[in-house]
């Protein structure tokens, strides 16, 4: 009776031990290791959306800080300027703030004596340009936000297609193990692309408020000089 108790309680334990070897951790890296060519692959591409996506961000918000910056006395300069038929002084103003606003009042400047209506389409062509040189590459963060998850998609369907036909190429025989250790490591993929595709949607959405911020002061800064010519004499 003891001997049989005994023998029972050795093989719980070695059972239990067995149980304790095979439990696994989740390494990033062996998924990504384990996932295959395919899944390789489709992970490096992610990795490079990532990058050029960050790249694009951060260089952006710098750009973008940097056209923010304005000095707040900047149109009572100008007004003084124009008022007192100053222009070359007011042109060398607005070379010196070297913002997308100063640009277009200097547009604005070299065109007075002219009609306010060729002034102000001048003033809209120059700001046309402004806002194209502030969204230079954005459009590439929202393609990034949009594909990525579908790339990584696109590899865990892969990985899923492999699993299933080595399944179906070993008779139904396959060890439950290795198919669910193939179908957790294609799922990574999915994992990665929507990280990348959040991370871009994020870093899009955060570019496009501040540069339609800047917009917004420039189309108050032209209104101001055009009220500016529109008063009289």
């Amino acid at each position: 009776m003891l001997l049989s108790i005994q023998q029972a309680a050795e093989t719980a334990q070695e059972n239990l031990e067995e149980v304790i070897s095979e439990e696994k951790t989740l390494s990033i890296y062996k998924l990504i290791m384990d996932g295959g060519i395919g899944g390789q692959v489709v992970i490096l591409v992610l990795l490079i959306l990532l990058a050029v996506g960050l790249y694009i961000y951060f260089e952006r918000f710098f750009a973008i800080k940097a056209a923010s910056k304005t000095d707040k006395n900047f149109m009572n300069q100008i007004k003084d300027h124009v008022s007192n038929g100053k222009l070359e002084a007011a042109q060398i103003l607005c070379a010196q703030a070297s913002s997308p606003a100063a640009r277009l009042i200097e547009k604005g400047v070299s065109r007075i004596g002219k009609p306010l209506e060729d002034i102000n389409k001048a003033i809209e062509n120059a700001g046309s340009l402004e806002i194209y040189k502030l969204e230079k590459n954005v459009s590439v963060l929202a393609t990034i936000a949009g594909a990525a998850p579908m790339i990584g998609f696109l590899g865990t369907v892969v990985g899923m297609i492999l699993a299933f036909h080595e399944m179906a190429s070993s008779g139904g025989q396959a060890e439950m193990g290795s198919l669910a250790s193939g179908i957790y490591t294609a799922m990574t993929t999915t994992v990665a692309g929507l990280i990348v595709g959040i991370i871009a949607y994020m870093a899009y959405n955060h570019i496009v408020v501040r540069t339609n911020k800047v917009v917004h002061e420039m189309e108050a800064k032209a209104v101001e000089f055009l009220d500016l010519l529109n008063e009289p004499a």
